[in-house]
């Protein structure tokens, strides 16, 4: 009865510390390439992190089309990255704010 009492003590105060029982939800990636996003669509679990990274030679940014913004990076130079996390499921159209006609989708599930 008392080591119960001790795992369920260590559960919670690891969860009111913010540390995780296990190791972080792996992160998923999108190549700013050639004034394109690539992939386009790509599919994560809820929880889960996308990270750009901007090939190109020009700045670009990742910025949610929902209104209000739900995400907005910035000016990404060149090997810059922009980092969010989707804690909910749900379809997240975003675009290059400096070129409006790069977009793509996360879908969240």
């Amino acid at each position: 009865m008392r080591a119960v009492r001790l795992r369920e003590f260590v559960v919670l105060a690891c969860a009111w510390l913010g540390l995780a029982a296990g190791p972080p939800p792996p992160a998923h990636t999108v190549s700013i390439d050639n004034f394109a996003f690539s992939p386009a669509e790509i599919t994560i679990g809820a929880g889960e992190t996308v990270v750009w990274t901007n090939r190109d030679d020009i700045p670009h940014t990742v910025t949610s089309a929902d209104t209000p913004r739900a995400f907005k990076s910035g000016a990404l130079d060149t090997d810059g990255t922009f980092t969010h996390l989707f804690d909910r499921p749900g379809r997240f159209a975003y675009f290059c704010s400096l070129h409006a006609h790069m977009q793509g989708v996360v879908v969240v599930k």
